[in-house]
């Protein structure tokens, strides 16, 4: 059946498979093609093989199927992404933005990924407020306070760089390019010894 086929394609992508998720996940939208869900994770399997176009038809088809689902909202953004269409991209991530205002538990997805494009873009003083969104819905993830700490950075705003970079570097510890970027503000910010050591734990963890 369709589901049996799509539960195939799931076990694929658990394995990073994606050329075999794809082909299994596209079989079973053939038989049955109102399946938003299969929709979203083919979209998945196409970006995760660099298939953009195809990730954004996906996608598409998902939201078609079920308008309010933030994740396949946020996903298309990444896919626009890498299809260099930054326009659509901040579009599809302030939808998926937009989509949760009212929600008492928030998806940081959009929310990173909007502020990590804009400063890929240089507008950290844009990507600023999503940034501090972020952190305060998912304040245990390193990502997110690496990302506020590379915009507080560029605004020249080196303490609070620091501190979140602090943060960032004490939730994943063997990051090695976190110890070179806290490595960095501490060399700006006169702390010689600090950034010192910052860079000697990068190239230990660059020599495991």
């Amino acid at each position: 059946s369709a589901f049996d086929l799509k539960i195939v394609g799931l076990n694929y992508v658990l394995l990073g498979d994606l050329s075999g998720a794809d082909k299994w996940l596209t079989r079973s939208l053939a038989w049955n093609p109102g399946d938003a869900d299969g929709w979203y994770y083919l979209g998945r399997a196409k970006y995760g093989e660099n298939r953009f176009e195809e990730a954004v038809e996906a996608f598409k088809r998902s939201l078609e199927l079920e308008p309010q689902n933030v994740k396949a909202r946020d996903n298309l953004g990444l896919a626009y992404a890498g299809l260099n269409r930054a326009e659509d991209a901040m579009a599809a991530f302030h939808s998926a933005i937009q989509m949760q205002e009212m929600l008492e538990k928030k998806d940081v997805g959009p929310f990173v990924n909007l502020g990590s494009l804009l400063l890929d873009q240089n507008r950290a003083s844009d990507a600023l407020p999503h940034l501090v969104e972020a952190v305060a819905i998912a304040p245990e993830q390193s990502k997110c306070h690496e990302l506020l700490g590379k915009a507080y950075s560029l605004l020249n705003r080196l303490p609070e760089a620091q501190m979140e970079l602090e943060k960032a570097v004490a939730l994943a510890p063997q990051s090695a390019h976190l110890h070179f970027m806290l490595g960095q503000i501490y060399r700006k910010r006169g702390l010689t010894e600090k950034a010192k050591n910052e860079f000697e734990k990068m190239s230990r963890l660059r020599d495991e």
